[in-house]
């Protein structure tokens, strides 16, 4: 090539060896995986642009963290509580209208005398829960003395001669007309966890709950007096559920080892005494574990608890087609309605039942220990030793693991006595499940104009109380 030639292409071989250069190098950078595509989209008109959600885990650790932050929304506690309470209650109905069949014809009665009882029972009850979960704290502190004193009253009349009555051995009973009877020592319970919860928060307000004699006094003196009211008709197994609450609310209020220890060697004392000293008593202590009637039919009630459950299999022999209830099993619907539910719905139905227990008992630990009010954490902590304890006595005397205590499911078993107070006490729990600062946040969020006008999500008001002590032990 000439050289004037070479010298007019040269510029031009320059810039071909840039661009060559420039299109290797960006070959070389785009070479690597490719990246997802961008976050930013280009805006179109009247359309919201929002930045992509990151990806989520896959597979069980994915499962468990997307199931463990809906178990820390701040309504998991209301839901429970009320989800539970009422499958609880509704599914009681249902056993108690298929065991008291047989019973009501023996006694000459409609087959659905005891379910008609327990219906009108749970309609009440449902009123008093819904007034529990609507009323402020305040209200609810102002009622414990009024509902104590006319418990102690009552229970006093239990004991006069021809007032109280007899039901199977036990004197505590008022008649009050026609077929409806009341129970007094059942609203016993309540009157002790309102009226001890509100006297441990004002003691605590006062920071008097470090000096023994506050922490015990009057809370114990009280409860012994209901415990020797319950025990002059010689309900044994109501005593055992009022204990519990005693020591629920002494280990809430930060009762020292020693002074716990002490308590309960004390009733396991007194315990020990009445149940020697008491035939009928040693004979259900006797029976723990038994698989025959033994001499006299003296455990027949707990074998034949244990032959409704082993007869039910896992998904039982179907709803009403119980044999046990046909004169085989006492009190098949009310102390040992959960052996009825084994026999007619199997495993399946008494895993069931049991699931919803354990929910209820976690919604009100929960409940007991994010709130900052220890009013409430002592109302919603003796409310729960109340329930769990009463439920593991019952079932425990039906599996054969604990003597025959004589006290209902709650919630579950026949008996209004014992399901109206039961069900004030679960609307208490709602009502303090619904005055968790981030359960409140989230309700108002829910309602049109209240969320906005408040300014606040419940996520933040999450991240505020999560900063705060907590007040669990």
């Amino acid at each position: 090539m000439p050289a004037d030639h070479a010298a007019a292409y040269a510029p031009h071989r320059a810039s071909l060896v840039t661009g060559l250069v420039a299109g290797l190098a960006l070959r070389g950078r785009t070479a690597g995986p490719r990246r997802p595509p961008t976050a930013r989209r280009t805006p179109v008109r009247g359309r919201r642009v929002t930045a992509p959600r990151p990806p989520r885990g896959s597979g069980v650790r994915g499962l468990y963290e997307r199931a463990r932050r809906a178990w820390d929304r701040p309504l998991t506690a209301y839901y429970l509580i009320l989800g539970a309470s009422l499958l609880i209650t509704v599914l009681g109905l249902v056993m108690v209208y298929s065991a008291s069949q047989i019973k009501a014809l023996e006694l000459s009665l409609t087959d659905t005398y005891f379910f008609r009882k327990q219906f009108l029972a749970a309609a009440i009850g449902t009123g008093l829960l819904l007034f529990a979960s609507r009323v402020p704290a305040k209200l609810h502190r102002a009622l414990a003395y009024p509902l104590l004193v006319g418990t102690v009253f009552l229970m006093v009349l239990v004991q006069i001669p021809g007032i109280g009555h007899s039901v199977n051995g036990n004197q505590n009973w008022i008649y009050l007309g026609g077929p409806f009877q009341l129970q007094p020592s059942e609203f016993g319970k309540l009157a002790l966890i309102l009226w001890g919860a509100d006297l441990l928060a004002r003691k605590q307000d006062k920071r008097l709950l470090t000096q023994w004699k506050h922490l015990l006094v009057p809370l114990v003196p009280v409860a012994f007096m209901l415990l020797g009211l319950i025990m002059l008709g010689g309900d044994m197994g109501t005593a055992i559920i009022l204990t519990a609450i005693l020591f629920g609310l002494l280990w809430l209020a930060g009762a020292p080892t020693r002074m716990f220890v002490g308590v309960l060697a004390v009733a396991a004392a007194i315990g020990v005494t009445l149940i020697r000293t008491s035939e009928n008593r040693m004979a259900r202590l006797a029976c723990i574990g038994a698989t025959e009637p033994g001499p006299g039919d003296s455990c027949w009630q707990a074998v034949h608890g244990i032959y409704a459950l082993a007869s039910g299999g896992w998904f039982g022999s179907g709803l009403g087609a119980s044999v046990e209830k046909w004169g085989q099993l006492p009190e098949p619907h009310t102390d040992f309605i959960f052996a009825i539910t084994g026999e007619e719905l199997g495993l399946a139905g008494t895993l069931s039942v049991l699931a919803l227990f354990a929910a209820l008992g976690y919604a009100g630990i929960r409940v007991a220990g994010r709130t900052e009010d220890p009013f409430v954490r002592y109302a919603a902590g003796g409310v729960t030793t109340w329930i769990t304890a009463q439920a593991v006595v019952n079932i425990g005397a039906v599996l054969g693991l604990l003597p025959i205590a004589g006290v209902p499911l709650p919630l579950f078993s026949y008996g209004g006595s014992a399901l109206l107070p039961t069900m004030f006490a679960v609307g208490l729990l709602i009502a303090f499940a619904r005055e968790e600062p981030a359960a409140k946040a989230a309700l108002a969020m829910r309602q049109p104009g209240l969320g906005a006008k408040a300014g606040v999500s419940w996520k933040s008001m999450r991240r505020r109380v999560k900063k705060r002590p907590s007040g669990e032990r």
